[in-house]
């Protein structure tokens, strides 16, 4: 329980930090016009670009110019998902906050996760990496299963924000093994390890702990319809 504690308090202050850094050119933004849907939808086309990345690896010859592109969706990946952040910064800082608004977001989140992991399940079958990619499939399941059980449960008037690996720390995994993978892949010589095994590894982080988040969701809801 105190770890927990901890671990949201660390969050929730990394959050604010980030706030106050992108707050000003939230505010820029605001001033010439850009609404919170235009942000979530460039956001959106980022992480669709950084599938397309992955894809684009595969035709390549060399592992080098592969892992060249892996690491450029990798970096993609993090530059296009702070556009999250941004755009809720931006519907509450303009007070253009709404219902539409709130569910645009939600449902374009799903659709970046499923194209990212989507892509990297293409590169890993793609390559012969088979396990790689049902393993990544498996993270797909349980990224798409934790939100939808936070939608239920909220249709039902519970909250239900409990469990660990949550779309920011996913996107946060997914995007740091890209990059780590192909900045390792590209620049080793002798690799003392296949650089495959930093995405896989990563992937089967997001499998086992969003499938457990998932299902400790719907434990969590089961207990409050009980007390109910």
């Amino acid at each position: 329980m105190e770890l927990k504690k901890n671990f949201k308090k660390m969050r929730d202050g990394l959050q604010q930090l980030i706030y106050k850094v992108i707050n000003p050119f939230v505010y820029g933004m605001i001033k010439i016009g850009i609404t919170p849907n235009m942000v979530t939808t460039i956001g959106f086309l980022g992480n669709v670009l950084a599938a397309a990345m992955m894809v684009y690896a595969t035709t390549k010859e060399t592992a080098a110019e592969q892992f060249y592109w892996v690491a450029w969706s990798g970096a993609t990946i993090i530059i296009f998902s702070l556009f999250d952040m941004l755009d809720g910064q931006v519907a509450r800082l303009g007070n253009m906050v709404s219902k539409f608004g709130a569910m645009y977001d939600s449902v374009l989140d799903r659709y970046c996760e499923l194209f990212t992991l989507g892509g990297i399940t293409y590169f890993l079958m793609a390559t012969g990496y088979e396990t790689g990619a049902i393993i990544t499939f498996l993270a797909m399941i349980g990224s798409v299963m934790v939100s939808y059980v936070r939608a239920r449960a909220e249709g039902l008037d519970i909250e239900c924000k409990i469990g660990f690996m949550q779309r920011p720390e996913r996107v946060v995994v997914t995007s740091l093994s890209a990059l780590g993978c192909g900045i390792y892949g590209c620049n080793a010589i002798q690799p003392a390890f296949d650089p495959m095994f930093i995405l896989i590894v990563a992937m089967g982080i997001i499998a086992v702990f969003a499938n457990i988040t998932a299902f400790a969701r719907i434990a969590h809801c089961k207990g409050q319809l009980t007390k109910k």
